[in-house]
């Protein structure tokens, strides 16, 4: 058999799910939302982010995502790579990627309020309720500067 027969159709491969996460930072504390009809966590605080869709970075995602969800712009050279983490799902896996941001323009407004019951600024140990159980493992290795982890594995 042929080498290259003993793996998949490069169209048959396995594929995984990508997604971006900001950290907003000002002064200590960072931006987290509330989750709300979403079918995930509703009612947990995370932080912004959302899907990598076909021909899009990961910066160009997030700057997307981040004109939707807070209405705000940033340049990519004030993007900070953070970190990224290897979760598992219950059906699915996930590779996370997240960033650090510190200066943007216009003012965060709610641009999904369908989606988001509202924000606060806090750091991770004070968020008044409940933080996403992969968000607050990867913000604690964000903060122990160790830029990669798995989650749920």
């Amino acid at each position: 058999m042929h080498d290259s027969a003993k793996h998949q159709n490069a169209k048959d491969r396995y594929k995984q799910i990508v997604a971006v996460h900001l950290v907003l930072q000002r002064d200590a504390q960072i931006l987290f939302q509330l989750r709300k009809n979403t079918g995930y966590e509703d009612g947990s605080y995370s932080l912004p982010g959302g899907h990598v869709e076909a021909d899009e970075t990961a910066i160009v995602a997030l700057q997307r995502e981040m004109q939707e969800e807070l209405c705000i712009e940033f340049n990519p050279a004030d993007v900070e790579f953070a970190h990224v983490s290897h979760r598992k799902g219950d059906d699915h896996e996930r590779i996370d990627f997240f960033f650090i941001v510190k200066k943007w323009r216009g003012e965060v407004t709610n641009g999904e309020p369908n989606k988001c019951d509202g924000f606060v600024w806090a750091t991770r140990k004070t968020v008044p309720g409940k933080l996403v159980d992969y968000i607050k493992n990867a913000l604690e290795h964000i903060e122990a500067d160790k830029p990669y982890s798995q989650f749920a594995w």
